[in-house]
């Protein structure tokens, strides 16, 4: 029985950044301020419009000097979500919307800057694609940084962090989770909100500090100096934790430290099983910026780069020029190496300065990705004809997303091919052999791939959507988040489907959703004979060790055996633990 005073509480989140930690928790307490809601008299617009003008000009000046700050100490990266939130103070859909209420409706600035972010936000939370989906948070940060600057109160509040502290809160800004992580005292971070793709998960992983985030209460149920060990892969917390659990946690992480320093020793190596199955292992990106890190950690090309960020916080949609010239950027920077530039993958709520639809009740399957782009052909072909351009200086493979049957690809394909022509007949210099394929994220597509694969050159499977979609739920629905489960035998079938269409056809296939770069799921896609995946660059190194542990026999022996059994939960625990037996022996 243990002796200890305060007993041990259990939490799970989500596992955000690799790694096992353990050390006293700090909470940051960052409350938001209490918004004043005041009516104007008429004398009193003017001078509160002035008010709003020179609280934005401060809250960019301050926004222009972290973003500084942090470009000397961490890079151009996290930078870039700092300028995001720049280019947000002067977004029409705030500063416009906010002036028309304080002239119109008569209320003081920070009640108008309260409602704007209510309805941004719920801008966002129609957007199906989950990574845009979390920079709702941004509204927040930034309609908080404004408020505070119209009531005067201190913003960027500096806090003294103590030495290997659990950094615990309800939510972090990209500033002080940036910040944080520059301090070098941070040993992990646990935040009640926040998903894979929030900025927190983001900075941590860059950092490569160990993260949960989507911790329910966990700000609220922890307290000041607790101690506490989390899993950053699992996502399980425990507050003062007994000697025992203690000594677990330290064991695991010398283990997986020690796994991870043998994956970067290996990480030049191809990912080549032992019986010599070659998969190749790629990397997912936004900016180019990302390129020297993605290199480093071994990946061989880029198998998904969005190129939504170039719609985004922007009055107008880019020009052809624009795209041009970020597409030659990467092709360049990879050096022949194999780039898949997925094409728009945005609503039509999101395109700046286009004909707003009417509101749709279900905006995921709604006029989204290549249904807007073969509803909106002119905004399609300046980005067609910027990839085609740009194709003359590197190995380019254009994807298109949420194709759910062979006529939308067969009206993406005749879109390229025209601007191919008309570009040829004016001279263009385009490369030789520019690859099609498509992301297959629909049970539709998955139900049709061996049609799809005798059009497409090569199939990416994009896991979450495809798993939502095939279970029928919201991964960001708590209330059925449960039934997310990569290795549910509906969803195994399906990969076993699109993998077999795809080699019937002699065309490639690879994986760039999550469950691409989870280690616990990197034998099961050995087993299904996936040629690429592709991931974030930190998991390259230990998916690629993994690969290369291991021969595509003995996989395929686990899957089958897998595959016998019935429930999701019966077949995850079966991996599970043939996974830790054969390389995770010692995780708590």
């Amino acid at each position: 029985m243990s002796t200890q005073a305060t007993p041990t509480l259990s939490l799970k989140g989500i596992g955000a950044s690799p790694g096992v930690t353990v050390g006293n928790a700090f909470i940051l307490d960052r409350k938001r301020v209490r918004t004043p809601k005041l009516r104007l008299a008429e004398a009193e617009v003017e001078p509160e419009r002035q008010r709003m003008k020179l609280a934005l000009e401060l809250s960019d000046g301050q926004l222009a000097e972290l973003k500084d700050q942090i470009s000397r100490a961490e890079g151009h990266d996290h930078a870039l979500i700092l300028e995001a939130h720049r280019m947000m103070l002067q977004d029409p859909m705030l500063v416009d919307e906010v002036d028309r209420l304080i002239i119109e409706d008569r209320i003081n600035a920070e009640w108008a800057v309260r409602r704007v972010a209510r309805k941004l936000k719920h801008l966002f939370d129609n957007i199906p694609d989950e990574y845009f989906r979390e920079r709702r948070s941004d509204v927040d940060y930034v309609a908080d940084r404004v408020v505070r600057n119209l009531m005067g109160q201190e913003v960027d509040e500096e806090v003294e962090i103590p030495e290997n502290a659990i950094v615990v809160a309800h939510d972090l800004s990209p500033a002080d989770a940036a910040m944080m992580a520059r301090s070098g005292r941070v040993g992990g971070f646990i935040t009640d909100l926040g998903g894979q793709t929030s900025h927190t998960a983001i900075v941590a992983r860059a950092r490569e500090t160990p993260a949960v985030v989507g911790a329910g209460r966990a700000s609220e149920q922890i307290s000041p100096g607790d101690l506490v060990a989390l899993d950053g892969e699992t996502g399980v917390i425990l507050v003062n934790p007994t000697p025992e659990q203690i000594a677990l946690f330290q064991e695991a992480r010398r283990v997986r430290q020690e796994s991870e320093q043998l994956a970067l020793r290996t990480k030049d190596l191809p990912a080549v099983s032992t019986d010599e199955y070659r998969i190749r292992l790629n990397g997912n990106m936004e900016f180019p910026e990302e390129i020297p890190s993605l290199l480093s950690h071994g990946a061989e090309g880029i198998g998904l780069y969005r190129t939504e960020f170039m719609f985004l916080d922007r009055k107008t949609v880019p020009t052809e020029e624009e795209h041009y010239r970020a597409y030659k950027q990467v092709l360049e920077s990879m050096g022949g190496r194999p780039v898949t530039i997925r094409t728009l993958d945005l609503g039509g709520d999101k395109v700046p300065g286009k004909t707003k639809h009417e509101k749709e009740p279900n905006p995921a399957m709604g006029l989204r990705a290549i249904r807007y782009c073969l509803a909106n052909r002119e905004l399609f072909r300046a980005q067609l004809r910027a990839l085609l351009r740009a194709s003359a200086h590197g190995n380019l493979r254009i994807m298109v997303p949420l194709i759910s049957g062979v006529s939308e690809l067969r009206e993406a394909r005749s879109e390229l091919e025209a601007c191919r022509t008309a570009l040829s007949r004016a001279g263009v210099r385009i490369g030789n052999r520019i690859q099609v394929g498509i992301m297959v994220e629909t049970p539709s597509a998955a139900l049709i791939a061996d049609r799809l694969a005798q059009e497409a050159d090569f199939f990416s499977v994009g896991t979450n959507d495809l798993i939502q979609y095939t279970m029928a739920i919201d991964r960001q629905n708590r209330d059925v988040a449960y039934l997310y489960k990569p290795l549910h035998l509906a969803v195994l079938r399906s990969l076993q489907n699109i993998v077999g269409a795809a080699k019937a056809a002699g065309i490639p296939v690879s994986m760039c959703g999550e469950m691409a770069g989870d280690p616990l799921y990197a034998l099961v896609l050995l087993a299904l004979g996936f040629d690429e995946l592709s991931m974030t660059a930190g998991q390259v190194p230990l998916v690629k060790n993994i690969v290369r542990r291991s021969s595509r026999a003995e996989a395929v022996e686990l899957l089958n055996a897998a595959m016998e059994l019935t429930t999701a939960e019966e077949i995850e625990r079966h991996i599970r633990t043939e996974m830790e037996r054969r390389f995770l022996a010692a995780d708590p």
